[in-house]
């Protein structure tokens, strides 16, 4: 796991400052404690550069990136993990390739050279962002791994293009402008993005399982964008009846995810798990455990709240597995006095602390000596864990049952989450007409966020926000999904596809996953997302996923000689830090930074809110009289206020190339 960044200009007499990527590489020394490298290939007009993370070779020198073919024609950068390495490696060795390295990194230069991009891709297994120029072709290919576990962002400048892991990497490039766009400004307040978007007028990301191609021609360059993987679930009628073997798929699951984790056990340093209370990481823990034999280290966040803390699960599960068990116990104040700090590295907004006590989390696991843990995020993606498949499932995908016991299944799933009211579950039913058709139906999953839309337009500044009264938010997320995976799909199959190619990749993995562990040098394997997992996962019929009013059934099949009979017999607990409106000191600790980053100075100064809509929304939220879903829902929007302009105070008004250089200075990276 690194950093990586790069430049491909438009003249090709145009060399990139070899400084100016070594800086680009030192905002992002917290992806890359262990070494930083940069290469510029002659008469090429391309630089690239890259912050090391040393987890597979060891050896500082030798496995030091960017890599340059030993032809000279190819360049690249790659942040990740390539699993099955080894394997891939002896092939290419046996065929007559040379490696210069250990690192798993290097067989791309080896597959590409022999078969392309499109069949490289093939071989490709784990969480990877990569940088590829080949000179042959004077083109640069920028890859993203399938689900989107690894970042990777890009923009086009007055001299080219500029790209990076981070935000603040293309930031550091002192050509490359920092400035919201008023449609990117509103999806900040209300949590959901558009997909390949950011904040940030002109910078966009790779979307996962693609791959942007950027060819220059007669000093002008051409980018395209072409997809290589998709969740593609079978056609309903594809699925096998009612009446199928159940246990072969209870088999199945199990032997995929044992081989997924097998295969993230692999490193040349200690691995842990992160546990919570919950099915997957329990999951995770006891396959680790078992697979090594040894006692493996686990890491647990506890809350000051009864109704959020999962650690006596945790404490069974671990004791279970004779596991070195590290319980984090955070209260109030451990929460907001890191909120600016962890918004520097999600650089996006959070709706809920939990992305502050995963920052929190990781920090301790760096300081215990651990560099990498096995983690359980994407388990509630593939077999439909979250409360909304299930409520999607019980509307849409039960036509067969009276109505009056799916309602009955309804109201149970709404009583038993009454505390992710306005957040998790939508208050009240939203309907988005470009989703409906598009797919059918509104997902639940995207209804809390999209309703958020009379909350958010009026906090935006007046003259941003007369631009947005036509503005669709709904209808700009459902234009990026691809028609081909939801049309004949089971609506289980449609709701499981919107949420991934949305909430997982531009929140679970993002301010939930890679951006707060990789801010203090830790990397996260997420097992669940090992593609050949999930691809069979696909595959489990509908009704096993969801059998009754039990989610992800299947799993809890596969892993029940595994897990404690409470933790087996529970229902989804969806995992999320306590709001504010739980905790009065907490409440204080908004307010504190409300009167910094929201006061009538700073929001005038950054252009952005509406100083009278924010003094309203705090009013509305300290009122009796409001209700406990819409606090919730006013939690949410309050930090996503907070969010914005913090994101303006570290990106917009402080000097980005001037810091990072400065930390380059400090760190003694020099070109």
């Amino acid at each position: 796991m690194c950093g990586i960044a790069g430049i491909f200009n438009r003249d090709a007499k145009l060399k990139p400052d070899a400084q100016t990527l070594v800086n680009m590489a030192a905002i992002m020394h917290h992806r890359g404690p262990d070494g930083f490298g940069y290469q510029i290939l002659d008469n090429t007009g391309v630089g690239f550069s890259h912050a090391r993370l040393s987890i597979i070779d060891l050896n500082e020198d030798r496995a030091r990136q960017p890599f340059v073919s030993d032809s000279g024609q190819l360049l690249l950068a790659h942040n990740g993990e390539f699993y099955d390495f080894k394997r891939i490696r002896a092939d290419l060795t046996a065929q007559g390739a040379r490696f210069r390295s250990k690192s798993d990194s290097e067989i791309v230069l080896h597959l590409y050279a022999r078969e392309g991009l499109e069949e490289t891709l093939k071989h490709l297994r784990g969480e990877f962002a990569f940088g590829l120029y080949d000179r042959n072709e004077d083109a640069m290919y920028l890859v993203r791994d399938r689900f989107g576990i690894k970042p990777l962002y890009y923009t086009e400048t007055a001299d080219g293009v500029v790209f990076g892991s981070e935000l603040k990497v293309l930031f550091a490039h002192p050509s490359v402008k920092r400035e919201f766009s008023s449609e990117g400004l509103y999806h900040q307040l209300i949590q959901v993005m558009v997909p390949g978007t950011t904040a940030f007028k002109g910078v966009k990301q790779v979307a996962p399982g693609h791959v942007v191609k950027v060819t220059r021609k007669n000093d002008k360059l051409e980018l395209s964008e072409s997809k290589y993987w998709d969740v593609n679930f079978p056609l309903e009628h594809e699925y096998p009846g009612d009446d199928v073997d159940e246990q072969q798929y209870i088999d199945g699951v199990r032997e995929h995810l044992l081989e997924a984790v097998q295969h993230r056990l692999t490193a040349d340093v200690p691995v842990g798990c992160y546990l919570s209370g919950g099915i997957d990481s329990c999951a995770i823990l006891g396959l680790s455990a078992a697979a090594t034999q040894t006692s493996v280290k686990a890491f647990t966040i506890g809350f000051d709240s009864d109704d959020y803390d999962e650690t006596p699960i945790a404490q069974e599960m671990a004791e279970a597995t004779g596991a070195d068990h590290h319980i984090m116990r955070l209260k109030a104040d451990d929460l907001y006095d890191h909120f600016v700090k962890t918004i520097w590295h999600t650089e996006r907004t959070i709706y809920n602390t939990l992305g502050v006590a995963k920052y929190l989390m990781s920090q301790q696991v760096n300081e215990v000596g651990y560099k990498v843990v096995l983690t359980g995020e994407g388990s509630d993606e593939l077999f439909a864990g979250y409360p909304a498949f299930r409520k999607d499932m019980f509307l849409h995908g039960l036509d067969h049952l009276p109505d009056s016991e799916r309602k009955a299944w309804q109201e149970l799933l709404e009583k038993n989450n009454k505390l992710f009211k306005g957040a998790m579950l939508a208050r009240e039913e939203f309907v988005s007409a470009a989703f409906n058709a598009k797919m059918g139906f509104t997902p639940s999953c995207v209804q809390p966020w999209l309703s958020c839309g009379d909350v958010a337009l009026p906090l935006i500044a007046a003259e941003r926000r007369e631009g947005l009264q036509e503005y669709d938010a709904g209808k700009a997320i459902a234009a990026t999904l691809d028609e081909t995976m939801l049309k004949g799909r089971h609506p289980l199959d449609r709701a499981q596809y919107v949420w991934i190619k949305t909430m997982l990749e531009g929140q679970i993995l993002t301010w939930g996953g890679d951006r707060v562990d990789m801010a203090n040098s830790m990397e996260a394997r997420p097992a669940f997302l090992d593609h050949h997992l999930a691809e069979y996962a696909f595959t489990v019929p509908p009704h096993l996923r969801i059998k009754g009013n039990k989610e992800k059934y299947v799993l809890r099949e596969a892993m029940k000689g595994l897990l404690p009979e409470t933790l087996y017999k529970r229902e989804k607990f969806a995992f999320m830090a306590p709001p504010a409106h739980t905790d009065p000191k907490k409440w204080r600790a908004v307010l504190k930074l409300a009167e910094q980053f929201l006061s009538e100075d700073a929001v005038k100064e950054a252009g952005l809110l509406d100083f009278d809509e924010v003094q309203r929304t705090f009013a509305r939220h300290e009122s009796d009289e409001v209700p406990i879903d819409e606090k919730v829902q006013l939690d949410a929007v309050i930090n996503h206020m907070l969010g914005v302009q913090i994101l303006h105070h570290h990106f917009v008004k402080t000097d980005v190339p001037a810091l990072a250089q400065q930390r380059a200075n400090e760190l003694g990276w020099c070109a």
